[in-house]
């Protein structure tokens, strides 16, 4: 009876050891980051940044595996099959695009995946020709309206981000728009130039040069703020269409049936990281997220499901009113 006691007392104990003790004891091996896109891609770089600093703050591994492929699922069922608190995934907002633009998925994205931690957002920028004679946004809803059958604009694809801020526009704006997608966003914008298409929506990043060349004109961002890299240039937002907000958000996740003192320690890591020693204050570094055209945003844990489940039903209507599916 004696042990009996001894043994319901231990166990009562082990029960009641507070959180941040049992936290503690994480990590006690390699923590692993997967990355759905190649290496070079701006996930895979935001992964290896915050890898490298997690790597310091918890005197254990924090190594980027690269899984790319079929818009980021295999990855994901990577990710999923170790529910341990040590396998992460860094994604991008297609990450909510995939519930709607795949019908049969393998996983169930909101029931089986956790935010842990959003951390950037890029904005894309609408451009055309400059021989349109179009400046504002006002005059491509004039022109789109003017013209039979409405504007054509390039993608980087069917269910790309460039696609579906095309298809936010166009219905938010009431007008038609007819799409041209491409193998990438890029081949895209070389078409507005050449004046085979009339607009196109790419990110800043990459519009910039043909922008500064007077090549392309940029007629409007689709961010929530205006980048500093094109301030001239005002948002979707401030042109009329009030509460218009596109970017494309770069995260961390993890299975939902990790270990929730895991993800709230890695929450908290991300926090400190950003607040403390924030890996954008390194000349490099912040040099390298400026140039993506990258806004920081954070977000954790249950803020950020709540901004994912939002996601997924806004990227959802875009994809259901394109008629866009990838199987």
């Amino acid at each position: 009876m004696f042990r009996k006691a001894l043994l319901l007392a231990a166990a009562i104990a082990a029960a009641t050891i507070p959180a941040h003790a049992q936290e503690d004891k994480f990590p006690s091996k390699t923590v692993r980051i997967i990355e759905p896109f190649s290496a070079g891609a701006l996930t895979d770089t935001l992964a290896r940044m915050y890898a490298e600093e997690l790597t310091k703050r918890f005197n254990q591994p924090v190594v980027v595996e690269n899984k790319p492929g079929s818009g980021g699922i295999p990855a994901t069922q990577a990710m999923l099959s170790q529910a341990d608190g040590y396998t992460y995934q860094m994604v991008s907002s297609g990450h909510a695009v995939n519930p709607t633009l795949f019908s049969k998925l393998p996983y169930d994205t909101l029931r089986d995946t956790a935010g842990v931690a959003l951390v950037a957002s890029s904005p894309t920028v609408v451009v055309v020709n400059p021989a349109s004679g179009i400046r504002t946004l006002s005059e491509l809803i004039a022109a789109a309206k003017a013209k039979q059958g409405g504007l054509n604009y390039g993608s980087a694809g069917i269910g790309s981000s460039t696609h579906l801020v095309a298809e936010y526009l166009r219905d938010e704006a009431k007008i038609a728009m007819v799409h041209v997608p491409y193998k990438g966003v890029q081949e895209a914008v070389t078409e507005v130039l050449a004046g085979r298409i009339d607009v196109a929506f790419p990110p800043i990043a990459l519009a910039l040069p043909q922008m500064k060349a007077g090549r392309v004109v940029g007629i409007a961002q689709t961010g929530p703020q205006r980048s500093a890299l094109i301030s001239d240039i005002p948002t979707v937002q401030e042109q009329g269409l009030k509460g218009f907000d596109y970017s494309i958000w770069y995260a961390l996740i993890a299975p939902s049936k990790a270990p929730r003192a895991a993800l709230e320690r890695m929450a908290r890591e991300i926090r400190e990281i950003r607040e403390i020693r924030d890996i954008s204050a390194r000349p490099a570094v912040r040099e390298k997220m400026q140039q993506q055209g990258l806004v920081q945003n954070l977000l954790t844990l249950d803020e950020f499901d709540r901004y994912i489940r939002s996601e997924v039903d806004k990227q959802g209507r875009l994809v259901k009113a394109s008629g866009a599916k990838a199987d």
